[in-house]
């Protein structure tokens, strides 16, 4: 039997009080969706508003393609699934193996305090399921609780966008939570690499990835503590 994957994008598509227009980012999506269903294993996407999510216009640009994006952009089925998310209240996580959160900065604003996705962690995590998160997505773990009512990231070996990543895309003074800080707070064991190297962390069934380049490798985790 198949294991079914959650992955959970962003509704919130701006940047801020900037005007300028932001959301998911794709390689953070395309790359373990693929990896994902590559391994045999089925992909639900979902968000808090359902419908098609915000694509950050940037992760679309010519300079920001990868294999897997371009596939993506040439998959009926996935551009389907992609217009169609499920609503997040009305996701049960007893019905997937895993969760995956792909990153973009849309999830600094939504995700972060989003009741139905902090539940949903929280029964993946009480369940001994996999949680992944990439790049911005990490932020979405820091108001998890687990059954005795701590953190789940407490004492946890965990990654995610470095100030100096956050920094170096100009975006410092805008965004409302700076990753590394926010883990930091919330009593992670944080440790990163350098700018845009390709970085994880697992502990347990935590699993997390720093950065875009990232985003495949913490799937493979993903698929490896299910077992694929």
């Amino acid at each position: 039997m198949s294991s079914r994957i959650l992955m959970v994008l962003t509704s919130h598509d701006r940047l801020g009080d900037t005007g300028e227009p932001t959301g998911f980012w794709l390689e953070e999506l395309a790359a373990p969706y693929y990896a994902c269903l590559d391994a045999g294993a089925e992909v639900v996407l979902a968000s808090p508003k359902g419908g098609k999510p915000p694509l950050d216009p940037k992760s679309d640009a010519e300079e920001s393609q990868t294999e897997a994006t371009r596939r993506f952009q040439q998959d009926d089925e996935a551009e389907r699934a992609l217009a169609n998310t499920r609503r997040l209240s009305e996701v049960s996580a007893d019905d997937f193996d895993a969760v995956f959160y792909p990153g973009g900065h849309g999830p600094l604003w939504d995700l972060v305090e989003d009741k139905d996705s902090i539940r949903l962690i929280e029964t993946f995590w009480a369940q001994q399921k996999p949680v992944a998160a990439v790049c911005h997505a990490p932020i979405a773990l820091i108001h998890a609780r687990d059954a005795s009512g701590e953190p789940i990231i407490r004492g946890r070996q965990v990654t995610g966008f470095t100030n100096e990543e956050e920094e170096a895309v100009g975006l410092t003074e805008v965004v409302p939570h700076l990753v590394e800080d926010a883990l930091k707070e919330g009593g992670a064991h944080y440790s990163k690499a350098d700018v845009f190297t390709p970085y994880t962390r697992q502990d347990g069934l935590l699993i997390t990835g720093q950065n875009p380049p990232s985003s495949e490798p913490t799937a493979r985790l993903l698929l490896k503590a299910l077992g694929k």
